[in-house]
């Protein structure tokens, strides 16, 4: 093969790969990875290579794919569905918000992480369910036995970032084998941010690790009037409240960085 043939042939394979910006800065003291999908141009950036392949709990990024499996199940039957909220079940002493603290339905308890209405609906769901669709979502390591109203929080359900860009890509563009309805009601209850130049759909999560630090998420996409572009950031922190007030910020940082959002 002659050099000019080298040179199409390897730039044919790194095609769909940009060289990602410097965000070392956004990354100061921070031990974390960032990924993006720009769907127009095809091309990935990334922060922290190693990290995006590792897998971690999705603690609440996991409330859309619950969210879509009882919407298809017909367990939750639209974003209205209320369940009320049982004091006693679920004490207000251990709630991280006092939002918690009230009846809530899918569109407000996606909207505050409310862990007691998903459980609850977890529990109606239940496991045979849970592995039919892990399954075909292809999601993460798909392994439910930490509890059908527990697994995904900090325990043996496991997805990289990587994935959770797979995941969310396939989400948008309705290719996860779910109704169309089902799709439309869960990205109408995950918007963070609406201006006239983008939407900024997500999902938070975080948990205990057992190295003792906090992890941090937010995954999702972005609408520009031209492009879609997918994310998936995870960091960890010293306890929840300092990943707490750092996730947004931090993500719509990057977002900036490669010009995504104004």
């Amino acid at each position: 093969m002659n050099l000019f043939a080298t040179v199409v042939v390897l730039a044919l394979i790194s095609s769909n790969e940009q060289a990602s910006p410097d965000f070392a800065r956004h990354f100061a003291g921070i031990d974390g990875t960032f990924v993006l999908y720009d769907s127009k141009s095809d091309r990935y950036y990334r922060h922290n290579e190693k990290r995006c392949a590792e897998r971690f709990s999705p603690c609440s990024t996991f409330k859309i794919p619950n969210a879509l499996i009882a919407l298809e199940t017909g367990v939750v039957p639209d974003e209205n569905f209320t369940i009320k909220w049982d004091s006693v079940k679920t004490p207000r002493q251990n709630f991280v918000s006092p939002m918690w603290a009230r009846d809530h339905d899918l569109r407000s308890a996606m909207r505050y992480s409310v862990v007691w209405y998903f459980q609850e609906v977890a529990r109606r769901v239940g496991a045979s369910n849970y592995k039919k669709y892990l399954q075909q979502f292809e999601y993460g390591n798909r392994d439910i036995a930490g509890g059908s109203d527990r697994f995904w929080l900090s325990n043996s359900l496991q997805i990289s970032a990587n994935e959770q860009i797979k995941f969310i890509r396939k989400f948008y563009s309705g290719k996860l084998g779910l109704a169309k309805r089902t799709t439309d009601v869960v990205k109408s209850i995950i918007i963070l941010e609406q201006t006239a130049q983008y939407k900024l759909c997500g999902k938070t999560g975080a948990g205990p690790q057992a190295n003792g630090k906090m992890l941090g998420w937010l995954v999702g996409y972005v609408e520009t009037p031209d492009n879609v572009y997918f994310y998936a950031l995870n960091f960890d922190g010293e306890n929840f409240q300092a990943v707490a007030a750092k996730r947004l910020n931090l993500a719509k940082a990057l977002l900036k960085e490669l010009k995504v959002l104004p």
